[in-house]
């Protein structure tokens, strides 16, 4: 699962606007600033996989341990300048 944090580290990685992420993942803003407002909003479970596949298409790894979690950009996509 996707958390909020996540999703703000990962668009700021790919330097993406919510309004960006949002169009990618055809989702609502709204619905997206439900999923990274952190405050445990309610969030279709469909939302968050929306994202989360629009955010790893990017280039984004979602990294989960039992110490926390992150994310991670790859370098090697070839649809990014180098």
């Amino acid at each position: 699962m996707i958390t909020a944090r996540q999703s703000r580290a990962a668009r700021a990685l790919l330097g993406w606007t919510q309004e960006t992420l949002a169009d990618k993942a055809r989702v609502s803003l709204t619905a997206l600033k439900r999923l990274e407002s952190g405050n445990r909003l309610e969030v279709y479970e469909s939302t968050r996989d929306q994202v989360r596949r629009s955010l790893e298409a990017g280039g984004i790894v979602f990294l989960s341990t039992d110490k926390g979690e992150g994310v991670l950009l790859l370098h090697e996509r070839s649809d990014r300048p180098r």
